[in-house]
């Protein structure tokens, strides 16, 4: 069982080396998850992509979140789907109870409290800080962050331009943790980067 408050989100364009052995390095390390987010895909690429992400976070014990491809992860039988608000606004009851995790993407109180009514179990709000991901758009902050986690009853997972300088003040505003890509798609040292996140 991870004791980790950190989840690591996929991004194979930002890879350095190869994306399964990245996938690998991150998942040795323990994460609270690893959320496999590569939307661009067909969904048969993604499908046969899922196969082997989800074979690697097993082999660690580390849970393997597949994202958007609601259809594709009942067929591998995931348990655990990330989704846009507006996909999972469009989810039937019915779908949304297959999964023992489902998680969105909100950026307002509203979004969050919409999310909690249309069954999430947690949610991932931001983005907190400036992030290269999210060019020319300010982060929302840390009053931001306050304010989803004060007025949701569920998991609130910061993320956006996250890292080392700045994670303890995450945890400070209430959030269950943080979600992280491009620095654990990117750095040298993947054991070394999530030590100094300090969980």
């Amino acid at each position: 069982m991870s004791t980790s408050d950190i989840i690591c989100v996929t991004n194979r364009k930002l890879c350095r080396e190869d994306f399964l052995t990245r996938i690998g390095r991150v998942a040795a390390c323990r994460p609270a998850a690893v959320i496999l987010r590569e939307k661009d895909l067909s969904p048969s690429e993604y499908e046969a992509l899922a196969r082997q992400v989800m074979q690697i976070c097993m082999e660690y014990g580390v849970p393997c979140v597949l994202h958007s491809f609601a259809d594709t992860a009942r067929l591998l039988g995931a348990q655990a789907l990330h989704v846009p608000l507006p996909l999972l606004r469009a989810m039937p009851d019915a779908q949304k109870k297959q999964f023992a995790r489902l998680g969105a993407s909100c950026h307002s109180v509203e979004e969050a409290l919409e999310a909690q009514r249309l069954g999430c179990t947690c949610i991932t709000a931001g983005h907190v800080f400036d992030t290269d991901c999210k060019k020319g758009l300010p982060g929302r902050g840390l009053s931001f962050l306050r304010e989803v986690c004060a007025a949701s009853d569920l998991p609130v997972y910061g993320i956006g331009g996250i890292g080392p300088e700045n994670i303890e003040q995450v945890r400070e505003a209430g959030a269950a943790g943080a979600c992280l890509m491009s620095s654990l798609m990117m750095c040298e040292d993947v054991e070394e980067y999530m030590g100094a996140l300090g969980r």
